[in-house]
C-alpha cells in the first residue's frame, strides 16, 4: 500500500498530518483526488473536543469543504467519469458524512466516496470555475440556507451578525436574492473589507451603535418596549448569546431571524417580546434541499475575496495556526496535490 497524507484528530486539541494507506474503493465507489479543501469553523470544535462528541480511540478524519477530480469510478457507478471536476455532498448520513464524524475526511490527497452508485453526491464544478472557488460551495450552501430561513426577499432589508465566511456567503446569497439594503456586522474591520466585496452595503463595527443605524437605513417603528429596527431580515453568524438577545429586543414587529452559528449553552430569552413583536426565530442546519443551489450562486457572485489564506497540505500545522488566531481572515483554503 503506498502511503497518502490525511489530517486526524487523535485527541482534545492534538490534530495530525498522518501516513494512512490510499484508499481500497469498490464497485459502488468513487475515489477523488482533493484539490482545495477549507478549513471550517466547526472543524475546530471537533479538534478542541478530540472529536465529533469526544475522543473514541480511533482517529477522526477532518475536511468536508472540497473539490476535485474523479480517479477512480466503481463498474456499477453510472453518473461519474474518470477526470470529472466534481463537488462532493459531504453530508449524506447514509453513506457516511465526510469530515464530520465519519470514516472519510477530505484533507487528504484522494478521497474515498462510498456508495456513489447510489446518486447525489457528486456534482459537476461549471466550466471555468477555479478548483478553490468550487470548493466554497459547502459553506456557500450553509449561508444560502441561512439566508432561505431569515426570508431574505427581492427589495428586503437584512441584518447579518458575523462577517465570517457563513456570514460572507449569506451576504452573497442575500445580493443575489436582490435585497435592497444589507448591513454586515463584525468585530474585525478586515472581515468587514470582504464583506463589501461580498455585496454588502454598510458594514458596521459591533461596538458601533447597530441598532441606530439600523433604524437610520431600515425605518423605525414606534413600539411600546422603544423605537424598533424595521428591518425584515436578521442572520446570527456570530455565535455569541448576545446578539441573539438584542435582535430580539430592538427588532421590529414581524421581522425573521435565522441563527446559523452554534449555541452550546442556554440563552435567557423575553418571549413577551417575541410574542407582543410576532418574531419569527428559525434554526438554519447546515444545506438547503437542493445542494447544487449553492453551486448555481457561486456561478452569479465572485467568491474569490472570501480566500484570503492558501496552504498547501503539508504546511497544515501553519495553516491551523491561523484559522487559531485572531478572527480577521475569510476561508483558509488548503491544497491537497
Amino acid at each position: 500500500m503506498v502511503p497518502m497524507k490525511q489530517v486526524r484528530i487523535h485527541d482534545s486539541n492534538d490534530v495530525r498530518l498522518d501516513d494512512i494507506a490510499e484508499p481500497e474503493p469498490g464497485d459502488d465507489d468513487v475515489v477523488v483526488r482533493v484539490s482545495s479543501c477549507g478549513i471550517c469553523g466547526t472543524d475546530l470544535k471537533y479538534i478542541a473536543a478530540g472529536g465529533l462528541v469526544g475522543p473514541t480511540g480511533i482517529p477522526m478524519p477532518l475536511g468536508h469543504e472540497l473539490s476535485g477530480e474523479v480517479e477512480f469510478v466503481g463498474d456499477n457507478v453510472d453518473d461519474a467519469n474518470l477526470g470529472d471536476r466534481v463537488i462532493v455532498h459531504p453530508g449524506d448520513d447514509e453513506s457516511g458524512r465526510i469530515g464530520n464524524g465519519g470514516p472519510e475526511g477530505a484533507l487528504t490527497t484522494h478521497l474515498l466516496v462510498k456508495d456513489a452508485a447510489r446518486g447525489g453526491r457528486l456534482m459537476a464544478i461549471p466550466a471555468g470555475m477555479p478548483m478553490e472557488v468550487a470548493a466554497l460551495a459547502e459553506p456557500m450552501a450553509v449561508g444560502l440556507n441561512a439566508a432561505n430561513q431569515a426570508g431574505v426577499h427581492e427589495d428586503g432589508t437584512v441584518a447579518v451578525f458575523g462577517a465570517g465566511p457563513i456570514g460572507l456567503s449569506a451576504i452573497a446569497a442575500s445580493k443575489v436574492r436582490g435585497a435592497r439594503d444589507i448591513v454586515a456586522i463584525d468585530m474585525a474591520p478586515e472581515r468587514l473589507e470582504i464583506a463589501r466585496e461580498m455585496g454588502a452595503h454598510e458594514t458596521l463595527l459591533a461596538d458601533e451603535d447597530v441598532w441606530k443605524v439600523l433604524r437610520e437605513r431600515h425605518g423605525s417603528v414606534d413600539h411600546v418596549l422603544g423605537p424598533m429596527a424595521a428591518t425584515n431580515s436578521f442572520i446570527e453568524a456570530t455565535g455569541a448569546a448576545s446578539v441573539i438577545r438584542s435582535v430580539i429586543d430592538h427588532s421590529a414587529p414581524g421581522g425573521t431571524l435565522a441563527v446559523v452559528a452554534l449555541h452550546f449553552e442556554e440563552i435567557p430569552t423575553s418571549f413577551l417580546a417575541i410574542m407582543m413583536k410576532e418574531l419569527t426565530i428559525r434554526g438554519a442546519m447546515e444545506y438547503p434541499k437542493r445542494f447544487e443551489d449553492a453551486i448555481d450562486l457561486l456561478s452569479q457572485v465572485d467568491a474569490s475575496a472570501m480566500i484570503t489564506h492558501r496552504f498547501d497540505l503539508q504546511n497544515w500545522p501553519e495553516a491551523l495556526e491561523t484559522v487559531l488566531g485572531p478572527p480577521t481572515y475569510g476561508k483558509v483554503m488548503v491544497s491537497c496535490q
